[in-house]
């Protein structure tokens, strides 16, 4: 049995969420029970290396692991420089003291103020980071970027500086070279909300438009001389925020009322 998906227009289409179907789902059994499966909610999936032929964790052999890491919050106890101090002693002790120590070991080595444990724990911890319901771990998971922290539109310092930009206080005032495209050619229609100057957004101050070095390029405008994406020259920024909050007309209300529309002339023919 196989899963048969068409993705032309108008074309037939077996299950409601053909995105999780893959390549080797209609090898199952029940093909359509699965896709199912997949498409409901907070559904845990398969780990992904079941169909690996190299075995889990294979890849990660020879990457040194970096030791473990205390907790902001413990090492403000200072536990981390006592455990130091102690285990210099211990090195510097000779092998019969420390077997000495073996037969009657000394207890209370390390004191710590009980204020500061309490404060540690009940005052200044912090959760740690836990992953959400069904997300699982793959190997090389810890080296992707995360997406969630990144935003549109925010260019890093590494970014910077490999694009040839200046990095500073000023930075802003340097236009991304991606800019001259974008006035050619339009905002990108993922973002259609994003913010970008020399675009669709005011410049920062004392920057002028132009092609000269540090030029804002030109700024996109119709035959009229007004901007066709936003608010570039920072003037009429009520117009634009009372085009913006205008509500957008309701499909199912337009479409009824072209359906009355109809029915209205089609009655108004018949009558004639």
């Amino acid at each position: 049995t196989y899963v048969y998906l068409s993705w032309f227009p108008g074309g037939f289409q077996l299950v409601a969420r053909p995105d999780v179907v893959e390549m080797h789902d209609v090898t199952a059994q029940e093909p359509k029970l699965l896709v199912h499966l997949k498409a409901t909610r907070n559904t845990v999936p398969v780990p992904r290396h079941w169909c690996f032929k190299r075995k889990y964790l294979q890849g990660k052999r020879g990457i040194e692991k970096p030791p473990f890491e205390l907790p902001e919050f413990i090492k403000r106890t200072g536990i981390q420089e006592m455990r130091e101090a102690l285990q210099e002693k211990e090195d510097a002790k000779s092998m019969k003291t420390k077997m000495r120590e073996k037969v009657r070991p000394k207890m209370g080595k390390i004191d710590i103020d009980y204020q500061k444990l309490h404060d540690a724990f009940f005052k200044w911890q912090i959760k740690p980071k836990l992953t959400i319901h069904g997300d699982l771990y793959y190997e090389g998971k810890e080296f992707e970027t995360r997406l969630k922290e990144k935003k549109p539109g925010d260019l890093s310092d590494e970014l910077r500086i490999a694009l040839g930009m200046p990095v500073g206080p000023n930075a802003h005032k340097v236009p991304p070279p991606w800019l001259i495209a974008m006035q050619r050619y339009g905002p990108p229609p993922s973002y259609p909300n994003l913010k970008i100057p020399g675009l669709n957004s005011p410049i920062p101050e004392n920057c002028t438009f132009g092609y000269h070095a540090g030029g804002w390029g030109k700024p996109p405008v119709d035959e009229m001389g007004k901007p066709l994406y936003g608010d570039v020259f920072g003037t009429n920024a009520s117009d634009f925020q009372v085009r913006a909050m205008q509500p957008r007309a309701n499909s199912k209300t337009h479409s009824h009322l072209l359906s009355f529309v109809f029915i209205t002339q089609l009655k108004e023919n018949y009558l004639k």
